[in-house]
């Protein structure tokens, strides 16, 4: 942490907030998963929302909010970014189960291919931070791109669940080797080098 001699203010340290954010982002995926692989009912959709609207998204809000106090623009960037789609996911299955509202998933379907398009500018950016958060963001594409797919081409959703079982499971690991590597501040989980450093970056 960079402090000036003119200011000499004491920044209070703020935890590591990522394993929060990806454990909310792995538990959240499975539940989407279980559904869209059969291995859970189609018939209780509601049951996902508190998932993916308190563990989903809040906890990924919580962590960017904290990450813009650590002055990170990668990890406060992406955890907000994906806490807001985790929202309008609740809130669209909310709409959807719990109204009698005429809708058009068209709609919903263009507002994931505006996310899937910025998920791949994060995708690009996380080559600078590690392996296993460009494979996280890999996975999120595919779940993204082959969600969009689902809803405007009637692809079947087994593929989507396939993205998602593997964003969850990369996540729990990534959660855990933050985890456990900054509490022993040694390696115990490798997350993998960056793949791409800039000329001229530090």
């Amino acid at each position: 942490m960079n402090q000036t001699s003119e200011t000499k203010k004491t920044v209070p340290a703020v935890a590591e907030p990522a394993p929060l954010g990806l454990i909310g982002l792995a538990v959240a995926a499975l539940v989407l998963a279980s559904t869209d692989l059969g291995m859970a009912s189609a018939s209780a959709l509601s049951l996902m929302i508190p998932w993916t609207m308190f563990v989903g998204a809040t906890a990924q809000l919580i962590a960017g909010l904290m990450e813009f106090r650590r002055n990170n623009v990668f990890g406060a960037t992406t955890f907000t970014t994906y806490s807001f789609l985790w929202y309008s996911v609740s809130i669209t299955l909310l709409i959807t189960i719990f109204t009698n509202v005429t809708f058009d998933l068209t709609h919903y379907a263009y507002g994931l291919l505006g996310f899937f398009i910025f998920s791949v500018i994060l995708t690009v950016a996380s080559l600078m931070t590690n392996t296993t958060l460009v494979l996280i963001l890999v996975g999120i594409d595919g779940a993204l791109g082959s969600l969009v797919a689902n809803l405007l081409a009637k692809t079947p959703s087994v593929i989507v669940g396939g993205f998602l079982l593997l964003v969850s499971v990369l996540s729990f690991y990534g959660a855990a080797a933050i985890l456990l590597n900054s509490m022993s501040g040694r390696v115990v989980l490798p997350v993998g080098r960056p793949l791409w450093r800039p000329r001229g970056g530090a």
